[in-house]
This record gives C-alpha cells, sequence and structure tokens, in this order.
C-alpha cells in the first residue's frame, strides 16, 4: 500500500492531536508522513511533523489551490481541518480533493452553514426538537417592566468563547450588545457543562459519543476535564448529531445539565474540540477510527466503549529549537 500522508491544516498548538494519529498510523501497520500547514510561521506542530508548510489565509483566493498543491507535492491521503474559519469553504471543494484521491474530513456546506451561526444552530436545535437556551431580543427586554439578570450575550459567529459575556443588569446589556459585533443575547443557565466528542461516518450514523465533564476552561478550552457515561446525554447527543444532514468526522456538541436532570445544548462545531485527547486516551480512538474509514474499511466500535471517570489535567509543554531553525521554516 502507498503511504497514507496526512495534512492538517491550521496547525497551530494541536500537538496532542496530531501525536495521536501518528500513534494510529503505527498502530494500523500503516507507513505514512505527518504535514501540517498553517498561515504562521514557528507554531509548534512545524517541529514535532515531518514536513511543514505556510499557505495563505483562509479567505485567500489562493487558499484552495495551495492546498491542492501541497496534496500533490506529499502525495496526501487525508486532510484534516483544524479551525472553523475554513471548514465552509472546504466543504465547497470537497469533491475536488476527492477526485484526487483525497479524503477530507469536513461535513456538507449546509451543517457548517448550520454550526456557525448560532441564530440556525438555535433554530435546528428547536426543529430537533431538543431543548436549548432561549434567544431573547433587545427590544424586548428594553421595553419589559422587568427583566430576569443574569443573561447571556456573544457573537452569532464567534468561537473559542471569544466575546461571550454574562450581563448582570440593563446598563451591561446596552453597553456589551453595542460592543460585541452581531451580537446574540440568551437566557443565563446554570448547570454542569459537557462537551461530547461524535464519531459520524460516512453514511451520516453516529459510531461514538464521549461526553467530557468541563471542570475548568482556559481561554474558551477546557483545561480540566473528566470522561462521564451519562446514558441521557450520549442518547440526546447521538439524536441530535444524526439529524445533520451530511455531518463526517468529530462533531464537538455542548450541552448544560441542569440541576433536576435537564439538558439543555448550546452549540455544535463539526470538527476536532480542543480536549479531544481525553477522549482518546479514555479509549475512543477517534484518529484510527478515522483513518481506517478513509481506507474503506469498517471499523469496529461501541458507542460507549470507552473508560469513564479518566480526568485530563492540561498544563503547557515547550518545544524548544534554534534561531536556525525558525529562520529556515517554509
Amino acid at each position: 500500500m502507498d503511504n497514507f500522508n496526512i495534512l492538517f491544516t491550521s496547525a497551530g498548538r494541536r500537538v496532542a492531536l496530531i501525536n495521536s494519529f501518528r500513534k494510529a498510523l503505527t498502530s494500523l501497520n500503516l507507513t505514512g508522513k505527518i504535514i501540517v500547514a498553517d498561515r504562521q510561521k514557528n507554531i509548534p506542530t512545524g517541529f514535532i511533523a515531518d514536513f511543514y508548510e505556510t499557505v495563505p489565509p483562509v479567505n485567500s483566493d489562493r487558499y484552495i489551490d495551495c492546498l491542492q498543491e501541497i496534496c500533490k507535492k506529499y502525495q496526501i491521503r487525508l486532510i484534516v481541518p483544524l479551525i472553523d474559519s475554513e471548514l465552509y469553504i472546504l466543504s465547497l471543494h470537497k469533491q475536488l480533493f476527492a477526485d484526487m484521491g483525497v479524503s477530507l474530513l469536513v461535513s456538507s456546506p449546509i451543517t457548517n452553514e448550520i454550526c456557525f451561526d448560532k441564530r440556525n444552530t438555535y433554530s435546528f436545535f428547536k426543529k430537533s426538537g431538543v431543548k436549548t437556551p432561549e434567544i431573547l431580543e433587545i427590544e424586548t427586554i428594553m421595553t419589559q417592566e422587568t427583566t430576569s439578570y443574569p443573561l447571556m450575550i456573544k457573537p452569532a459567529n464567534g468561537s473559542c468563547s471569544v466575546g461571550v459575556t454574562k450581563i448582570n443588569n440593563q446598563k451591561e446589556l446596552v453597553f456589551f450588545h453595542d460592543y460585541i459585533p452581531n451580537a446574540l443575547i440568551q437566557e443565563f443557565i446554570v448547570g454542569q457543562e459537557f462537551t461530547n466528542d461524535v464519531l459520524v461516518d460516512r453514511q451520516g450514523k453516529v459510531r461514538c459519543v464521549v461526553p467530557r465533564l468541563r471542570i475548568a476552561t482556559r481561554a474558551g478550552e477546557v483545561s480540566k476535564g473528566m470522561t462521564v457515561k451519562n446514558r441521557a446525554i450520549i442518547t440526546t447527543t447521538k439524536k441530535v448529531v444524526e439529524a445533520l444532514p451530511g455531518a463526517f468526522g468529530c462533531i464537538t456538541v455542548q450541552c448544560f445539565l441542569l440541576p433536576k436532570g435537564e439538558i439543555k445544548f448550546i452549540e455544535i462545531n463539526p470538527r476536532f474540540g480542543g480536549g479531544i485527547p481525553l477522549s482518546i486516551q479514555a479509549g475512543a480512538d477517534f484518529p484510527r477510527w478515522i483513518i481506517e474509514m478513509s481506507l474503506n474499511r469498517d471499523p469496529q466500535i461501541v458507542i460507549d466503549g470507552w473508560q469513564e471517570g479518566v480526568v485530563m489535567l492540561r498544563y503547557d509543554e515547550s518545544v524548544f529549537v534554534t534561531k536556525e531553525q525558525t529562520a529556515n521554516c517554509n
């Protein structure tokens, strides 16, 4: 078999995830190179990959052409995109890469449109019959004699918790509504927050769901988490994801478990979440299964066949290189 070379785009700091794919190649007795691409130079993953390519910004007219050139240069078999802003544009070119023999780990354009505008996500949750925090209009709130605070405000098309702000009174509401672009106001809910890592096969069937309790976060990404086998969350998350038209690969779904057991869903991201190393460590080997699916194999997966109670305590780790190495970045 030819080498199974994998390209990670917008790779940034995702060292643990990329190392998991390298480990999966070894476990499957496959030879292959890891190639990373990013618009920035001197990214940490660039120094643990076999090859590193700098590319134009995602919104550049040259971006897709550049990725095609990299695929030809390194005989890429699988592309794994890692940030929100590139997923929609890549989804529009999925067949283009398929014609080159490259599997692109991305969901359909429709699913990306549902996920990247939180108003669309809200409508999707409602249509799917699951509970979600209500969206409130500022005009309605301002004309009411009594408004129950706190509220939550965030950009309708934001990511990584950027701009997510708790609103405690009317003065803060007016300020942040003008300050945050494309602001969306929702009811504020309190409970345990979960991120669910979901694996979806090419037929849109959910094969695995791993709920991760978010114990602590830093800069919008989980810093402490634990795997939890909550049957209600697993079952409802499966229902939600299988309702997405053309979902494929790793989908992360966020929800709150309220004190009385009610589940409210808040967000969907059709990509690997930052906390995926915890699910992999618990036995949900997403990298191995994705490679197998790319080879048209049917991996043997149990939806909850992973270890409960695995705790991740994250810390910073450094990559040390020389000045000459950084100067030689492509």
